[in-house]
């Protein structure tokens, strides 16, 4: 939901391996002792935690931690604890739905309105020709009437408005109206005419627009195209298989399953220490466009078996990779991110009420960094700079990396 991207950031609207535990604090050249990156993220007002999991290539784990999971009692973050990876989701919804691509049970440039059920096809029709939904026969018409295509909801180059730029939806959900509004269940059918009450930000095809409206209209494809919701088949085609033990999707479960420690915001009644407990709210507002529950570990092995060739053919890892059609910005449920030393990683990240997370890897996907925070405080964008930069670039005394 909404999702802030790292270095540079994305504006956009509303996530088991073993490894060692090592302390927050590294220790720098001549046994000095360096501050880590991690602490950087922490905020004593409003960011209680921070955690970072990283894999080299040779298949080394650091798992580093700072601050606190739970302010009341003190206890630190644990490399298994679950936690909301929001629109992380985005990701594993866009694997499920290229490897359909693979099987030729739908094609990226398939109008969208012929792989949805009956109701939203219609509701994308009367959207009106001043809206991307709207669609004319005809091959020559004017640029409005194209219709919206798969690849451009897996871009988010189709235009739609992201139903969470809505004032209302968005103050209930995210704002002053959480506390009264947490718990209530949402359809993808009301999110969807939530969104289609608002003219399109731009006819579809015409720029990069990020909008969780499109993921939502996605997540009703798979249904439509296998039978199965986008859960029963992100289990099936995804989390099963690599064995990730932590991921689900909660659906309408209000809390998280165990261990976890707490979410936090810096607004919002009931505050200690600066802060909200959220921890506990209904993820049928977010659906298949963030509402995955994942951990460090698991988000490494998925991004590892997806860059590195384990999930998709290579023509689908390519198109994934495309960002042609955004001007560089985001491919298809994958951005780029360029780091000082001209080495571009590949990964997405994930914003939810109380929650941020972000994971990144080479392209190779031999190399992976996941970190998180425990609250939807803005966190320094030096901090995550650096930590970037410690994770990918080459070292002056090594010259290399993994």
């Amino acid at each position: 939901m909404p999702t802030r991207a790292a270095f540079p950031r994305l504006t956009a609207a509303m996530a088991a391996l073993s490894c060692a535990v090592a302390v927050s604090v590294t220790t720098g050249g001549g046994g000095a002792v360096a501050r880590s990156p991690v602490e950087d993220l922490v905020s004593e007002r409003t960011v209680p935690g921070a955690a970072e999991l990283s894999q080299d290539a040779h298949g080394a784990v650091r798992f580093t931690t700072a601050g606190v999971a739970d302010v009341r009692t003190g206890r630190r973050i644990l490399p298994t604890d679950r936690f909301r990876a929001g629109s992380i989701t985005k990701t594993v919804i866009a694997t499920v739905v290229l490897q359909l691509v693979a099987e030729h049970r739908l094609d990226l440039d398939d109008p969208v309105t012929r792989h949805l059920p009956a109701d939203a096809a219609a509701a994308l029709r009367r959207s009106g020709p001043d809206r991307p939904g709207y669609e004319r026969p005809g091959p020559d018409g004017p640029e409005h009437d194209r219709p919206v295509t798969v690849r451009q909801l897996l871009g988010h180059t189709s235009g739609l408005f992201s139903y969470t730029d809505d004032s209302a939806f968005f103050g209930r959900v995210f704002g002053a109206g959480f506390a009264a509004h947490r718990y209530e269940r949402h359809t993808a059918g009301t999110l969807l005419r939530t969104a289609l009450a608002h003219p399109a930000y731009a006819p579809p095809g015409s720029g990069y627009r990020y909008s969780n409206t499109d993921y939502l209209l996605l997540g009703m494809v798979i249904r439509q195209v296998t039978g199965r919701s986008y859960a029963t088949e992100a289990r099936h085609r995804v989390i099963t298989p690599l064995r990730l033990t932590g991921t689900s999707f909660p659906g309408v479960r209000t809390t998280l399953p165990a261990p976890h420690g707490r979410a936090y915001s810096p607004s919002g009644p009931g505050r200690d220490d600066g802060v909200a407990d959220v921890t506990d709210l209904n993820p049928s507002a977010a659906g298949a466009a963030g509402e995955l529950v994942s951990t460090l570990p698991d988000l490494n092995r998925f991004f590892a078996a997806l860059l590195g060739g384990a999930l998709l053919p290579p023509a689908q890892l390519r198109a994934m990779r495309d960002t042609t059609a955004s001007g560089g910005r985001y491919g298809l449920g994958l951005f780029p991110v360029r780091l000082p030393c001209r080495r571009t990683v590949w990964g997405h990240n994930g914003e939810i009420n109380g929650s941020y997370v972000q994971t990144l890897a080479t392209a190779d996907g031999r190399r992976v960094v996941s970190y998180r925070v425990n609250s939807d405080a803005d966190i320094s964008r030096t901090a995550e700079a650096k930590l970037l930069s410690t994770a990918f670039c080459p070292t002056r005394r090594t010259g290399r990396i993994g």
